[in-house]
């Protein structure tokens, strides 16, 4: 997120991540815990009422924030800013509970599901993912769940806050003209990327086999076999398999519906039915039942899609572009209607920043198959289907469109209107938190450890 001018220091730290409503996606954020040999001497520092501020929530936020500057000098009241910024959220949830404001556990989910795909995708692999942080994926998500719960709550009570708050086009170029001409950016090669997603559909002699080779494992363990043992064996879900398919313990709706309903009409040992998902085909044993919660292990198999699936999908997806090309169809249109990504169809098919939720994406921060793609494309055009492999492993085919190629330049009103009429929304947003804040800051009991008293924590401004 650019940050051209920061009122206060929470507007600081909102480009940071650190604010309610600020889902970071850095490696440290991912928030389960650290690698092997990075421990932190733990303390509580700070208490908002029944919410507690751990002395290595802090060092971690500062040593981001350290490593995010590569080598240039930091404020030196960085720790006190950081800290003010969590004790902000810290009044957020103490605000939320006092509120009654609540998050569904299904948006939980929904949050944990996505950040744990972007996570595999950057480090390559479930597996890697689980050997840098030593645990596997169930407990990754089990660890981070708390943490993933307090952000939305945070978030959710910003959206109450600031939620409304607009900018005027004057507004913009007011903020703009207060900038002063050596402090604008300088942004380099920046594209708009679009893509439209066909997935390969599996045909039904493919569905076939998968459920007869399940049927025959089903078959195995009512026999007398183990069903960890052939979970290891045969599952294909790399995050339960290696634990001989034990998926732990979820509330209602945190599963896919087809999954939960077929686990919650058996009896603890008893086997399902085959049960068919978009994930695939599993396989599934009730273990217990805990109030409203229940455990389970499954193996899953997935169809592998053929080669005629696939050609298929990219049959579609030629037609689609000579659409496109001869100026029948957009290609922001054909996308809504037709791609099968449902995180950029709804956008035009334009791939999003993950920093700013703009379309202009950093030519050095492209994915590596994105940029050796559009390397030699002119503006505009759009290349044939080529094959493409979705981030939870399905086959698929993909058209991409280049629709702009952005020079190297120093930041201007024409050029990057959006980046500065998002900066200016951020600086009215935070002054909206701080009149919260002020408003706020009396109803809660505040408790600092005498280290951290020079941070003045319930200033007027920060």
């Amino acid at each position: 997120m650019i940050q051209f001018v920061r009122s206060s220091a929470r507007g600081a730290l909102l480009g940071m991540g650190l604010l309610a409503g600020t889902i970071t996606t850095s490696y440290a954020q991912l928030g389960v815990g650290r690698p092997v040999g990075r421990q932190l001497a733990d303390a509580i520092i700070v208490k908002v009422d029944n919410q507690i501020v751990l002395r290595s929530d802090l060092e971690l936020a500062y040593a981001q924030q350290v490593q995010q500057a590569q080598g240039k000098p930091v404020p030196s009241d960085l720790r006190c800013k950081i800290l003010q910024s969590i004790v902000l959220n810290k009044l957020m949830l103490a605000k939320a509970e006092t509120d009654s404001v609540v998050v569904e556990d299904a948006q939980v989910k929904n949050e944990l599901d996505r950040r744990m795909a972007y996570f595999v995708q950057q480090i390559g692999s479930e597996k890697k993912l689980e050997e840098y942080y030593n645990k596997p994926i169930k407990q990754l998500k089990d660890d981070l769940r708390p943490q993933v719960k307090e952000q939305l709550i945070q978030q959710k009570m910003q959206e109450t806050i600031a939620g409304k708050v607009s900018v005027t086009p004057r507004e913009v170029r007011q903020y703009f003209n207060r900038i002063p001409k050596d402090s604008l950016p300088y942004f380099s090669t920046e594209v708009e990327v679009g893509q439209i997603v066909k997935l390969a559909q599996v045909n039904p002699k493919a569905k076939q086999e998968t459920i007869t080779k399940l049927n025959d494992i089903r078959a195995r363990i009512q026999a007398g076999e183990s069903f960890e043992t052939l979970a290891k064996q045969y599952s294909e879900d790399p995050g339960s398999g290696a634990q001989g398919g034990y998926l732990g313990f979820f509330k209602r709706k945190e599963l896919v519906p087809e999954y939960e309903a077929a686990a919650l009409r058996l009896e603890p040992g008893q086997l399902s039915p085959i049960v068919e998902s978009q994930f695939g085909f599993h396989l599934i044993q009730l273990i217990e039942r805990k109030g409203d919660s229940y455990s389970t292990r499954h193996i899953l198999l997935k169809p592998a899609a053929g080669g005629s699936d696939v050609n298929e999908a990219a049959t579609q997806l030629a037609k689609l572009r000579t659409r496109i090309l001869a100026d029948s169809l957009s290609f922001a249109k054909a996308a809504k209607d037709n791609s099968d990504d449902k995180q950029t169809s709804g956008n035009g098919g334009l791939l999003a920043n993950r920093q700013d939720g703009g379309s202009y994406l950093p030519l050095d921060k492209l994915d590596p198959a994105i940029f050796f793609t559009i390397d030699t494309m002119k503006v505009g055009h759009i290349t044939p289907p080529l094959p493409y492999r979705t981030d939870d492993g399905k086959d698929a085919m993909r058209i991409i469109w280049l629709k702009s190629n952005t020079p190297p330049h120093q930041a201007n009103l024409k050029d990057d209107y959006q980046k500065i009429s998002q900066a200016a929304l951020n600086e009215k947003k935070n002054k909206a938190l701080d009149e919260w804040f002020l408003k706020n800051r009396g109803s809660v009991y505040l408790e600092v450890d005498p280290q951290y008293a020079d941070c003045k924590l319930l200033d007027a401004v920060y």
